[in-house]
């Protein structure tokens, strides 16, 4: 009976959900309807305008969801992601867009995304400029991740209560053994790296020496990077940046708390200005708004790109291309939208690039800490298959590619990565929690008795025993033996000086590529030419395509038309407000800290994962 009534609960709260989406769709349909007789089909570009890149959350190699529906019902939130590719290619277009006179970069709203991402953005402000045409950034005020992307501008204004912080980069972790013992609950945690960290918040209440030891050399070294390049874009001396950024107290004082005026002495800010003042500045670079007079003529990259049909190009059927796969996310068993590498949507996307006569070299795009074992093993399967067909692989690492994130790209027939990439992380580990003392806290036990020596030792709600704890260790160690012999295979090197590498140490790029776990520093761009050469290519007689399933161009307008009205009713909405988004940076903390329990479903419990994010 409990049963029924829950069939149909849930059948009823289905069809409530169905309804509302239907009618939010209707509702969408009808505002699209009055834009469309308003604006006219198509996105135009003025004649003369500005390109605003203002990206929107953190930075990304690929968009997340896959559905109109999910992403209709998440445009009505303020988008939380922008990606990288479409920021650098919106630039490169621009650079030879006689309409396009200025670039303005707007970081308000600008939280993170890693400094690899930054660097490739920053990298393609660089080639803008020579163009001849100016690159402006404005901000209300800059933190670190803001003002390494401004930091590539030809200036650089603020508002006059503005503050430009610089924190430096920090690697914190929220642990939990406290909490989860006074929830009586085990956690058996299973591992083999003593640097392999990822399972300590869930035995530890702080950070291990080991921990401490590996993390410390990764990180001084992308700070140090972080330093060199803002002090190299903006002509400053490194030693002034960075006392201001480590003395930034003392600083402020010496300036009688006049934080927009001590970032200008630092040279860190050309100008001060208000809105209205920018606004005016920029009418007189590239001219009056059509629409309102009470701006200056512009048009943000994402429509820029529609305008361009970035998304709609087409190429010739004999036409050879250089396949681009995007492996961005947490590696997980079976189905996942982008933004979350499944391992049967990732292999689906490897078999249609092994399948397609036209594509002569494969790029996969690695940016992930790994995940689930069984599913690294299911995509590496697919990739070794398409070698088989004669087709070259090349791996290219974005801001993160460890422990899973390696293990899918070590098959590469090359390894690219960028200096500051994070990776190694050659461990393996697996947490099997066990209820038992919560529930007799609570009055409840369990009792019974099995045919075997292992039946029940893998009961949740019964303490782990011998025979289930030996086989877990049994299982993880296994595991790791299998992660270096298959490092040790791909990449040439002796078993013993692989697990000298591996336990879970983590290394930035360029100690990767010294140490021969990586073969070349570069970006994406690089590691395109460099499966080209492979694929024996000349220069000009191929193309490049990015291999995903994509919303149509009508779809994407639907969405610009969305994402334009939330920015509307945005002003209008108190969570918008410094508490919310306050909350909102409490809420990604513990997010960070404690991953979501869906995305932890390998079937046997054993992961290939690497928390080696970083607050930037």
């Amino acid at each position: 009976m409990a049963r029924f009534f829950g069939y149909i609960w849930r059948f009823l709260e289905g069809l409530i959900k169905a309804v509302r989406v239907i009618f939010f769709l209707f509702i969408v349909a009808f505002i699209v309807a009055i834009f469309s007789g308003m604006s006219g089909v198509a996105i135009s570009v003025p004649e003369k305008a500005a390109l605003i890149i203002a990206p929107d959350g953190m930075l990304v190699e690929q968009a997340e969801g896959e559905s109109l529906g999910q992403a209709l019902l998440q445009a009505r939130q303020a988008p939380t992601y922008t990606v990288v590719k479409d920021v650098v290619e919106s630039l490169r277009r621009a650079a030879d867009d006689d309409r396009i006179q200025a670039v303005v970069l707007a970081p308000d709203y600008l939280s993170g995304g890693g400094l690899s991402k930054l660097q490739t953005i920053g990298d393609a402000i660089d080639e803008f400029r020579d163009s001849g045409k100016p690159v402006i950034a404005m901000a209300d005020s800059y933190d670190q991740t803001q003002y390494y992307f401004a930091s590539h501008a030809d200036e650089i204004y603020m508002h006059d209560f503005g503050f430009v912080l610089i924190e430096g980069f920090g690697y914190f972790k929220t642990y939990f053994a406290d909490a989860i013992e006074k929830l009586n609950v085990d956690v058996n945690v299973f591992r083999v790296g003593e640097f392999k960290s990822f399972v300590e918040p869930y035995q530890r209440n702080s950070m291990s020496e080991e921990d401490r030891k590996s993390a410390r050399g990764w990180l001084e070294q992308l700070w140090s990077t972080y330093l060199q390049d803002v002090s190299a874009a903006r002509n400053l001396s490194r030693t002034d940046f960075s006392n201001y950024v480590n003395n930034a107290s003392d600083v402020l004082a010496a300036g009688n708390g006049n934080a927009a005026q001590v970032a200008i002495d630092a040279g860190l800010v050309d100008g001060l200005k208000s809105h209205q003042e920018f606004r005016e500045y920029m009418q007189e670079i590239v001219g009056v708004d059509a629409d309102s007079a009470d701006t200056y003529a512009h048009i943000d990259h994402r429509s820029y790109l529609a305008a361009t049909d970035f998304d709609n190009r087409t190429t010739a059927k004999d036409q050879a291309n250089i396949a681009v796969i995007v492996a961005s996310g947490d590696i997980v068993d079976g189905e996942a939208s982008p933004g979350t590498v499944g391992s049967l949507s990732l292999s689906r996307l490897i078999r249609q690039a092994t399948l397609d006569e036209n594509v002569a070299a494969v790029v996969l795009r690695v940016d992930s800490p790994g995940g689930s074992m069984f599913a690294s093993e299911v995509v590496l399967d697919q990739l070794q298959a398409l070698q088989a067909a004669g087709k070259p692989l090349i791996a290219s690492m974005g801001s993160v590619a460890a422990s899973g994130g390696y293990y899918i790209s070590m098959v590469a027939d090359e390894i690219w990565a960028s200096e500051t990439t994070i990776s190694g992380s050659i461990g393996v580990g697996a947490i099997y929690p066990t209820f038992n003392r919560s529930l007799e806290s609570v009055g409840v036990t369990v009792d019974g008795f099995g045919t075997t020596k292992l039946a029940g030792q893998l009961n949740p709600t019964m303490p782990l025993g011998d025979e289930g704890r030996r086989l877990l260790d049994i299982s993880v160690r296994s595991a790791y033996d299998v992660f270096i012999g298959k490092v040790a295979e791909f990449r040439g090197m002796d078993l013993e000086r692989v697990d000298q590498l591996a336990r879970g140490r983590i290394w930035t790029g360029a100690d990767a590529q010294e140490l021969g776990l990586v073969d070349q520093l570069g970006g994406l761009d690089d590691a395109i030419e460099a499966a080209a050469a492979r694929a024996g290519l000349t220069e000009g007689d191929w193309d490049v395509v990015y291999v995903a399933d994509r919303l149509s161009v009508a779809e994407q307008l639907l969405l610009q038309y969305m994402r334009l009205l939330d920015r509307l009713f945005s002003m209008f909405d108190a969570d918008t407000g410094s508490l919310g988004r306050l909350l909102n940076r409490l809420s990604e903390q513990l997010d960070t800290g404690l991953p979501l329990i869906q995305h932890w479903n390998d079937p046997r419990g054993i992961y290939y994962h690497c928390f080696c994010e970083f607050r930037s």
